[in-house]
């Protein structure tokens, strides 16, 4: 079993910080990453002995609210600067147009490349490759928190009719699963099932995610 199926996830719905600085931060990499990451991080972080890279963690439910991420990213890292040698960003531009990769620049810091989390986590040139307008993608996170994330948010649990002017124009669920969890993907194929969707599950692992960190 992975180290990612046997972590317990952080809560998602405040920041948080995992690990302790050493002296003066030096040496030390800062990430400054959305909540829906943070188990893949953390698995990550243990099974390659990144013990040099410390992990804060905006809350996960930004993801609903794309508006919100830059400012909370730039109020993370004015906090933190001068404690760390590095700080990097584990976003991608999800849905901010530019906007955060434009603050990232601002601030002098680093982030991950891509549009959102199902590009890199497929890896930005395969995805891009694919040209998908139909599809509807969940990642391990999005399947365990189906309901908060999707379900509950669109409405679809008070007026199940929405769910024609949501996903209408959508054809399959496409399962972007991190890890090989036969009990997420019965999970993911019931959500496919509740949207009326096709469905498909395509292993990607961590794509680009555990090349940009391997290099900070």
């Amino acid at each position: 079993m992975s180290p990612a199926s046997t972590t317990n996830p952080p809560p998602t719905d405040e920041r948080l910080t995992v690990d302790g600085l050493a002296p003066e931060g030096r040496g030390r990499v800062l990430l400054i990453a959305c909540g829906a990451l943070a188990r893949e991080i953390l698995a990550m972080k243990e099974a390659n002995g990144w013990d040099h890279l410390d992990l804060q963690c905006l809350p996960a439910i930004l993801h609903n609210a794309p508006q919100r991420i830059v400012p909370a990213v730039e109020t993370a890292v004015e906090a933190a600067r001068g404690r760390y040698a590095e700080i990097f960003v584990v976003y991608a531009d999800c849905g901010t147009g530019g906007l955060l990769q434009a603050a990232c620049d601002r601030l002098g810091v680093g982030m991950v490349e891509g549009p959102h989390c199902y590009s890199f986590f497929e890896g930005n040139a395969v995805f891009a490759a694919r040209g998908e307008v139909t599809a509807f993608y969940l990642t391990d996170f999005l399947v365990r928190q189906f309901d908060a994330f999707v379900w509950r948010p669109l409405g679809l649990d008070r007026h199940p009719e929405l769910r024609d002017m949501y996903f209408g124009n959508y054809e399959t669920l496409v399962y972007q699963a991190q890890t090989d969890d036969p009990l997420l993907t019965e999970k993911a194929k019931a959500c496919a099932e509740r949207l009326g969707l096709a469905f498909e599950r395509r292993f990607t692992g961590y794509g680009d995610l555990g090349g940009v960190l391997g290099r900070l």
